[in-house]
């Protein structure tokens, strides 16, 4: 679950982080932001929402890929990548923190053409259940929907 976020002048990324009780590796790395210095006032970032009732932290350790985390956790490898930011190509590195979903939840990445119902449809549940439990839904590309299984 993510939300949008525009800084305004004077945010930095920790104190947008603290804000929004994250860490600010992970705000970089869900924008693809490699140098804080990037961010700027008036930009349109994504932030992590209420992650800890969705996701647990992993920090990577050495010989760690993506597709041992996943078999770990008994995660689609794809998906892993798909919440973190990162393409199942990119580098890990480590003491790198990566969230990994929590059992009990189905995870949905959208993609371009999706609609509510297609979504609901898709999670068998009516669209106004989808709603609450996703207050912010852009139905964007990549966008990060979640609901109780």
């Amino acid at each position: 679950m993510f939300d949008k976020y525009t800084i305004k002048p004077g945010d930095t990324l920790n104190s947008i982080a603290n804000k929004f009780n994250t860490k600010p590796q992970v705000i970089l790395e869900i924008n693809n932001i490699y140098y804080p210095e990037d961010l700027r006032a008036g930009m349109d970032i994504i932030i992590p929402k209420e992650k800890e009732q969705y996701f647990n932290y992993y920090t990577i350790e050495k010989g760690d890929s993506l597709y041992k985390i996943a078999q770990k956790y008994n995660i689609n490898p794809t998906l892993l990548a798909s919440l973190n930011g990162l393409n199942m190509e990119d580098y890990i590195y480590p003491n790198q923190e990566i969230l990994i979903p929590k059992s009990g939840y189905s995870y949905y990445i959208t993609a371009e053409g999706d609609t509510l119902k297609t979504v609901a449809d898709m999670f068998k549940i009516s669209e106004e259940s989808l709603l609450k439990q996703n207050p912010t839904i852009y139905l964007l590309k990549d966008q990060i929907l979640v609901t109780k299984r």
